[in-house]
C-alpha cells in the first residue's frame, strides 16, 4: 500500500517561525514532524511514500534525502500550493489506482497505521475526540459511517485517512487549487460510502506556535 504525506501548506498559523522554514520541518523532540512521520510509515509497512512539495520545498527534499537516502520516496512539486485535494490530484500519476494512506505532516501521533483498512469504497477516515481547538468537531461516527451534524460534532478528523482515487478519477474540478474536506468527501459522505473510525491514542495537530509548544512538553514527558 502507497502513502502520501501532504507537505505544502504555506504554515500561516506558525509565522513567523515559518518564514524561513516550512512547517514539516519543525522539530519535535530532536526529529522532524516530517521525518517522524515518514518513520511511522515505514515501521508499519508502507513500502512506497509519495510527498507533495512547494513553499520552501527544496528544503524539505534535501532533509528527507539526506535521513532516508534508501527508502522509495518521491516528490510531487507544486509551483503554488494546490491545498489538500488539488495536491492528491496532481499526485495521482504516482499515487496508481489503489487505495493509498493519506496523512497530514504536520502531525505528531502514535496512531496504529496497521489497524486501518486496505481497501476502501471511497474513503476511511481516522477520528480523534474533538481537542480545545476544535471543540465543535469535524464529523459523527454511526455505525462505522461518517455523518455531520449541522450543530456539533463529537470527533475531529486527524489528518490521516485511506483514499480511494476513483473520488479524484471520477470526478471534474473547476480549480487546481481544492480542499479534500469541502470538495471532494461531502458528495461521498451523502451516500453513506465515507467511513471512520476512532483513535484515542496520542495525537497533536501542530498548527501553532502554542500546539508546537505543547507537543514538545508532551514528547518530553513521554519519551
Amino acid at each position: 500500500m502507497k502513502a502520501m504525506i501532504l507537505a505544502a501548506g504555506f504554515g500561516k498559523r506558525l509565522l513567523p517561525i515559518t518564514e524561513n522554514i516550512p512547517k514539516p520541518l519543525l522539530k519535535v523532540g530532536n526529529f522532524t514532524l516530517i521525518q517522524r512521520n515518514i518513520q511511522l510509515l515505514i515501521e508499519n509497512g508502507f513500502s512506497e511514500i509519495i510527498i507533495n512539495v512547494s513553499y520552501l520545498g527544496d528544503q524539505i527534499k534535501e532533509h528527507i534525502d539526506e535521513i532516508f537516502p534508501k527508502e522509495n520516496i518521491s516528490f510531487s512539486f507544486e509551483k503554488k500550493p494546490l491545498g489538500t485535494g488539488g495536491g492528491v490530484l496532481k499526485a495521482l500519476p504516482l499515487l496508481g489506482n489503489k487505495s493509498f494512506m493519506l496523512i497530514n505532516a504536520d502531525i505528531f501521533h502514535k496512531i496504529d497505521l496497521n489497524n486501518l483498512p486496505q481497501d476502501v469504497e471511497a474513503a476511511h477516515l481516522v477520528g480523534v475526540p474533538n481537542p480545545e481547538h476544535n471543540l465543535d468537531g469535524d464529523f459523527n461516527l454511526v455505525k462505522d459511517i461518517i455523518e455531520i451534524n449541522s450543530d456539533s460534532n463529537t470527533l475531529t478528523w486527524s489528518g490521516i485517512s485511506v483514499i480511494n482515487p476513483e473520488i479524484f478519477i471520477e470526478n471534474s474540478f473547476k480549480n487546481d487549487s481544492f480542499n479534500i474536506w469541502n470538495t471532494v468527501l461531502p458528495k461521498y459522505i451523502s451516500r453513506s460510502v465515507v467511513t471512520g473510525q476512532i483513535s484515542s491514542e496520542l495525537w497533536l495537530d501542530v498548527g501553532t506556535p502554542e500546539r508546537l509548544k505543547l507537543a514538545n512538553t508532551v514528547y518530553n514527558d513521554q519519551d
